[in-house]
C-alpha cells in the first residue's frame, strides 16, 4: 500500500505547483486559481491516504494480537491442564494449572474487566476480529476510492501544466539569442560627390 502512495501522484506539495512555470501572462486568473484548487485537493487527499494506510497497520496488528489469545484459549483442553505454559507477551511465558472450569478475565472497554467462561472469551474475541475484519475492508475500500480520486486530479493538473508550458511566449533570453544568430553586416563609408575626399580615398 505505501508504494502505491509513493506512485500515486507527481505532484508532492503545493510548492511543486508553484515551481512548475505557471506564467501569469499565460493564463487567466480563474484558471490559475482551477489548478492551484487542484493541487490543493491533491495533497489533502495524499494525506488522507497516509492516515487511512497508518489505522489499517495499527488494526492488523490489534487484530493479530486477538488471533494469538484465540489460539491460546482453544488449545487449553476441556479437562483443564498442568503445568501450562501461557505466553504473557514479549517472548515471555508463564507456568500454571489450569482447572476445567478456570475462565478468563476480559477488558470490556473504559477499564472495565469481567470474568468469563473459556467458551464466552472465545466467542467475545471471535466477534471482536469479525467486527475488525469488517472496518478494515471498509477502510481499505476507502483507500482504493481516494486514490481514484487523487489519480484523476494529479492527471488534470498535468494536463493542465502541459497546456500552459505550449502556450509559453518566448523569453527574453531567447529573443538574445535569435539576435546574436544574425551579426549585422558592417556599413561601408559612401564617397561623397565632388571635389572632396573622404578618409576612404
Amino acid at each position: 500500500m505505501r508504494n502505491h502512495i509513493l506512485q500515486i501522484t507527481r505532484i508532492t506539495s503545493i510548492d511543486a505547483f508553484i515551481k512548475l512555470e505557471l506564467r501569469a501572462t499565460n493564463m487567466d486568473a480563474p484558471d490559475r486559481e482551477e489548478l492551484q484548487r487542484i493541487a490543493q485537493l491533491v495533497e489533502l487527499n495524499r494525506e488522507r491516504l497516509q492516515n487511512i494506510e497508518a489505522q489499517v497497520v495499527r488494526l492488523e496488528e490489534v487484530r493479530m494480537e486477538q488471533t494469538r489469545t484465540i489460539m491460546t484459549l482453544e488449545a487449553i483442553p476441556e479437562e483443564g491442564a498442568k503445568n501450562a505454559m501461557i505466553p504473557l507477551g514479549g517472548g515471555v511465558q508463564i507456568i500454571a494449572d489450569i482447572n476445567p472450569d478456570s475462565g478468563a478475565v476480559i477488558d470490556i472497554g473504559s477499564g472495565i474487566q469481567s470474568e468469563k467462561t473459556r467458551d464466552e472469551a472465545l466467542a467475545l474475541m471471535n466477534t471482536r476480529n469479525e467486527e475488525l475484519t469488517q472496518l478494515m475492508n471498509r477502510l481499505k475500500a476507502e483507500f482504493d476510492e481516494t486514490e481514484k480520486v487523487v489519480t484523476e486530479l494529479a492527471n488534470q493538473f498535468n494536463e493542465g501544466i502541459a497546456l500552459l508550458q505550449e502556450a509559453e511566449p518566448i523569453t527574453s533570453e531567447e529573443t538574445l539569442s535569435s539576435s546574436e544568430e544574425e551579426p549585422t553586416k558592417p556599413k561601408r563609408r559612401r564617397r561623397k560627390r565632388g571635389t572632396e575626399l573622404t578618409l576612404d580615398d
